[in-house]
């Protein structure tokens, strides 16, 4: 089976091909694409195919897909020309005759009111609109993406948030990644939409109690308020489209629209997951130098 990872120079794709070898898969069955293909020479140095692939190009997808069984379709990061880009990929995977599509959407896609839900659902109504086979996996919040609260907090002593109480379940990439490898080599999960969870459900509080440990100080979670939080983002410099973004995503995590059942990426993988600490530790840990 040949699988093409799309968005393979960016860092989950860059794991899930670390996820697939490590699974046992040969290089020569993985197909690393990607807009540059200049930024995957080290992909390409471990015997693995690299083609030109841009969601926006349509004239990049076909040939990518020759010869393709399965494609982990990455959701694209240009917010309003997502739904369009999928298309273009999903109708040319279809028309390839590609047996798998993976395709990375978000928490309760299709249900949840936040800012990053439409674009998703839209998509995969996309894929059930087409019919291809596929399997959908809703990959929960990023541990990562907290790495930079908890940096400010060595500073401030401080973690801010509209959260509210709200309780996020999410996981590190590698293990996103490495559930998203499981899906693509393993039989049994086509027609699946898997909420794709850590182990772990954590607030904001929880948040500074790990910034506590990793930091040795005292970081406490100050909870604001929707106004409160404009405001500061406000001050800090940032427009309005971001802030109205920032705010109704805050505003649905204190919704609950992350808070999905736990468990969701060991039951794929068959280990746990990474702590929040652990998490956050590695994300924070200094760049290895290079030559």
């Amino acid at each position: 089976m040949t699988i093409l990872v799309t968005a393979a120079s960016g860092q989950l794709g860059r794991l899930v091909i670390d996820a697939l070898l490590t699974r046992g898969a040969e290089p020569s069955s993985i197909v690393a694409g990607a807009r540059d293909t200049s930024k995957l020479a080290d992909v390409a140095a471990r015997g693995i195919r690299t083609v030109e692939l841009d969601y926006g190009k349509p004239e990049t997808i076909a040939p990518a897909l020759d010869g393709v069984d399965a494609v982990l379709l990455i959701s694209g990061s240009e917010v309003g020309q997502r739904i369009a880009q999928h298309r273009n990929v999903i109708e040319a995977a279809k028309a390839a005759g590609v047996a798998k599509l993976v395709y990375t959407s978000a928490p309760n896609a299709s249900t949840a009111d936040y800012p990053l839900a439409p674009e998703h659902a839209a998509t995969e109504a996309v894929i059930a609109e087409t019919g291809i086979p596929a399997v959908i996996v809703r990959n929960n919040w990023y541990i990562e993406n907290y790495a930079a609260d908890v940096a400010r907090s060595a500073e401030t002593g401080t973690v801010t948030s509209s959260t509210g109480e709200g309780r996020i379940v999410g996981a590190t990439r590698a293990d996103l990644a490495d559930a998203a490898a499981v899906v693509l080599l393993e039989d049994g999960h086509l027609g699946q939409v898997y909420e794709l969870s850590g182990d772990e459900a954590f607030s904001y509080a929880d948040l500074a109690a790990a910034a506590s440990d990793l930091l040795g100080r005292e970081v406490v979670y100050t909870p604001l308020t929707t106004e409160e939080q404009a405001a500061a983002l406000e001050s800090a410099g940032l427009d309005a489209g971001t802030i109205g973004f920032v705010t109704s995503l805050d505003a649905g995590i204190r919704a609950g629209v992350l808070e999905v059942p736990t468990g969701g990426v060991s039951r794929l993988t068959g280990r746990p997951t990474t702590s929040l600490v652990d998490g956050l530790r590695a994300a924070l840990a200094p760049a290895p130098a290079t030559a």
